[in-house]
């Protein structure tokens, strides 16, 4: 899983050539860590088609805010560099595949 920050989000996400899936979370938010597992998982079954990146909101509290995310956990779908989807809060995987899905 690829951490990604105000240094790297250009290149790893807006310029990435396949859709990118950004989990905004940190370390002392609960549900974060209770969707970790599901979020790992999907970026293997999903290698080559769909890029997962991990954004810690403590750290790039910037990021965050221009992209609206408000409350965490946040997933977001970068396609061709533009958000294209979101699922705010805790989600079962089924869910969150079908976040992915809708953008391949």
């Amino acid at each position: 899983m690829i951490e990604v920050n105000d240094a790297n989000f250009e290149q790893e996400v807006l310029k990435s050539e396949i859709p990118v899936l950004v989990d905004f979370w940190a370390p002392w938010c609960g549900p974060c860590k209770m969707i970790a597992p599901f979020v790992e998982a999907l970026g293997e079954e999903y290698t080559g088609k769909v890029k997962i990146v991990k954004l810690n909101i403590d750290e790039s509290p910037n990021l965050a805010s221009s992209y609206g995310v408000q409350g965490i956990p946040t997933l977001v779908v970068f396609k061709s560099g533009q958000p294209s989807g979101k699922l705010i809060g805790a989600a079962p995987k089924a869910k969150i595949a079908n976040l992915i899905e809708q953008q391949l």
